[in-house]
């Protein structure tokens, strides 16, 4: 016959015992700082002064180049020994002459002086001189800079008993075709009585003369 044989039951293996953590030993905390007390605030800086005379008339100054100075230099030279050219240009007054005739009464009558044509060639020449500032700039000998205005100063011509005089139109960028009249008018007027000071005909950076 034939005979079982069952093999003996295994029992599982027994787990090994896990060591326990080793604890850290506690960290000792470090006191924090009271919080810093807030900065003072930095006074305020004084505003820069404005310049003299009369508002915004501020300039930059361009460093010129060794190339640039020699050029001036020779520019300048030519200027004194050669003969210079004078172009003339054409300009078509139809409308402004129409414009004067419609508005001249209703101009004298607003602003009590008469509607010229000076009034027109100045603010003209000004937008050409903001237009191109160069222009309207001019060279610093002593610290060879070129110096670009911000502002526009015409000059113009007017009649006096010695002669024609130049005295200067300041800012005229701000000045109205009625500003510029009256002012016109003023020189006139100081010009024929002889009280023109050398002040009212220094600065000019452009002049007009009819």
């Amino acid at each position: 016959g034939y005979r079982l044989f069952c093999p003996p039951p295994v029992s599982a293996p027994t787990p090994a015992p896990v060591p326990e953590a080793a604890t850290a030993p506690p960290v000792a905390e470090k006191p924090v700082p009271p919080p810093s007390p807030p900065a003072a605030k930095p006074a305020p800086t004084a505003a820069p002064p404005k310049p003299s005379g009369t508002d915004n008339r501020t300039e930059n100054r361009v460093k010129m180049s060794r190339m640039r100075q020699r050029v001036a230099t020779r520019l300048k030279e030519a200027q004194n020994t050669a003969a210079m050219l004078t172009t003339f240009q054409e300009v078509d007054m139809g409308y402004l002459m129409e414009l004067r005739s419609k508005h001249k009464d209703a101009f004298l009558e607003k602003h009590g002086v008469k509607l010229g044509f000076m009034s027109a060639f100045v603010k003209a020449s000004t937008a050409a001189l903001q237009e191109i500032p160069a222009v309207n700039a001019f060279i610093d000998d002593a610290t060879k800079e070129i110096v670009y205005r911000n502002y526009c100063d015409v000059s113009v011509a007017v009649a006096s008993p010695n002669g024609l005089v130049v005295p200067v139109l300041r800012n005229t960028e701000k000045m109205s075709f009625a500003d510029v009249e009256k002012e016109i008018m003023n020189y006139a007027k100081k010009a024929k009585e002889g009280s023109l000071a050398l002040e009212d005909m220094a600065g000019g950076a452009f002049t007009i003369s009819n």
